[in-house]
């Protein structure tokens, strides 16, 4: 089949054709600009056969792209109504047998009978809406999952990437460190989608650890962080009042007069390794940090 392009205008013809309208319930914001989709797909570093899965294709932009890069790919998308236009760019794939169309909702899907233990790697255009909270499910969840390419809101990026010392380093940033490295690998500006967003995107990419990095629990470990940043303008003395005392604090080399922002991730596993919760104060800490977390 001749390859053509995805461009603006043959994007527009399409939605068009199927009278179709992008969602912003559902984030969709098309790609529509071929550059980037081989900007994609080259750094995603994609091997012949690689396991692909890509959330969210849309319009089949990125599909089609991973497609000719010889992945063995499973997209998920959760809109029925756009799966014929998909089909339309892509279904010579599937026909073919090297591409698997999945009608289902990634926040909802049963991931481990998807990906049925196999290394995979995620390259995607994820929804705005959904990237943060699908990201810190998947990335601990499912260790299959070893290493991620995903274009995501700057703000939504370059949060999930922050360093200790930055006024955007906060919750995503330090639990995604436990599982893995996120660095962002290159900027894209809203005129490549259509419609053209308000704001800028970036890629992130994301290296799993094969193993967590620091010995200590996990929901201990996220228990200390999403309290101490939920109250992330006090000194920890303060915000992780009665879980941690300033005495055991200058023991671990901490100074308790410090910010939330200020901790390393391998601090926070000191603190975690000497916090002491209830069972239920740790379930209502997650309860209530959950739902803003990507503004932390």
């Amino acid at each position: 089949m001749t390859f053509t392009p995805i461009s603006r205008t043959r994007t527009r013809e399409l939605l068009d054709r199927h009278g179709l309208a992008p969602s912003r319930a559902l984030g969709q914001n098309f790609l529509c600009d071929q550059g980037t989709v081989d900007k994609i797909v080259r750094l995603a570093e994609i091997e012949p056969g690689d396991r692909v899965i890509e959330i969210g294709p849309g319009l089949g932009a990125l599909t089609a792209g991973l497609c000719r890069a010889k992945a063995k790919l499973t997209v998920v998308e959760t809109d029925a109504y756009i799966l014929p236009a998909l089909r339309e760019m892509v279904g010579h794939h599937e026909q073919a047998g090297t591409l698997r169309i999945i009608h289902d909702d990634a926040t909802k899907l049963d991931w481990s009978e998807l990906l049925g233990g196999v290394p995979s790697l995620v390259v995607a255009n994820l929804p705005y809406n959904v990237s943060t909270p699908l990201v810190l499910d998947l990335v601990p969840a499912h260790p299959e999952l070893h290493r991620w390419l995903v274009m995501v809101q700057r703000e939504s990026g370059e949060r999930l990437a922050a360093g200790p010392g930055s006024k955007i380093y906060g919750i995503p940033s330090v639990l995604l460190a436990y599982w893995g490295e996120a660095r962002i690998v290159g900027s894209v500006g809203p005129d490549v989608f259509l419609p053209r967003p308000k704001v800028e995107s970036v890629l992130v990419r994301i290296d799993r650890f094969s193993e967590p990095a620091y010995d200590v629990d996990f929901a201990q470990y996220s228990a200390v962080v999403r309290k101490a940043f939920g109250q992330r303008r006090k000194m920890l003395r303060r915000s992780l009042a009665g879980v941690v005392e300033p005495l055991q604090m200058e023991e671990i080399d901490i100074d308790p007069t410090t910010r939330p922002e200020q901790i390393h991730p391998a601090k926070w596993a000191d603190l975690a390794r000497v916090a002491t919760f209830d069972t239920a104060e740790r379930q209502d800490i997650e309860g209530e940090n959950d739902q803003n977390v990507q503004g932390s």
